[in-house]
């Protein structure tokens, strides 16, 4: 599996609508605090916009209404992954992204047979508070071994400053949030972006 090297995290399709035109090609929908229906109508709406723009789109968490609007991706965290019916998750021919922060988390994401794991914090990270210290890049050298053959996602505190040390350490992907939705111009860091993964693409 082939994972484009610039993956945006964005929290409702709003943002989507913005930035998926300027070429984005990986997306995840990170909706919190809103009910099943507003989600649903978020996903169904991502959903368009994704296909009209060949960029792949996953859902984080909501992994039942994922199945049921036809996606194709779901990505959970570890609370999540401990609830969420994986059997049924893989019978709807979804792929599967896991978070990790620590050995244990890597061995439990593993045993779940995932289509990529994440690794972060890898800086420190404003998105939200975070109990484990930043992972480092000697940390997400490790999990390139660890993990063997699967797309290894960095994430926490990316900039384009630091995406080639990060892909020098053995990521496939570097996962970004605040970078681009707290930045004064988020087309134009957008942008940047997209033009300093293209050496990796």
């Amino acid at each position: 599996m082939k994972f484009d090297p610039f993956y945006l995290i964005v929290d409702s399709t709003a943002w989507i609508e913005r930035l998926v035109p300027l070429g984005v090609k990986l997306v995840q929908l990170r909706i919190k605090d809103l009910s099943d229906e507003d989600i649903r109508s978020e996903i169904r709406a991502a959903r368009a916009i994704c296909a009209a723009h060949d960029c792949q789109l996953i859902v984080n968490d909501y992994w039942r209404l994922a199945i049921e609007e036809g996606c194709d991706f779901v990505h959970l965290g570890q609370e999540d992954l401990a609830e969420a019916d994986v059997a049924a998750i893989r019978a709807a021919g979804l792929k599967l992204g896991l978070s990790t922060h620590d050995e244990a988390e890597l061995e439990t994401a593993l045993a779940a047979d995932p289509d990529y794991v994440a690794l972060g914090p890898i800086y420190p990270t404003i998105l939200k508070k975070m109990k484990w210290a930043p992972q480092g890049l000697d940390r997400l050298a490790v999990w390139r071994k660890r993990t063997g053959p699967l797309p290894l996602v960095a994430i926490g505190g990316l900039n384009p400053e630091r995406i080639d040390g990060v892909f020098a350490h053995g990521a496939d992907s570097a996962a970004v949030v605040t970078d681009i939705t707290l930045n004064a111009d988020p087309e134009g860091r957008t942008k940047e972006w997209i033009r300093k993964t293209e050496a990796w693409r």
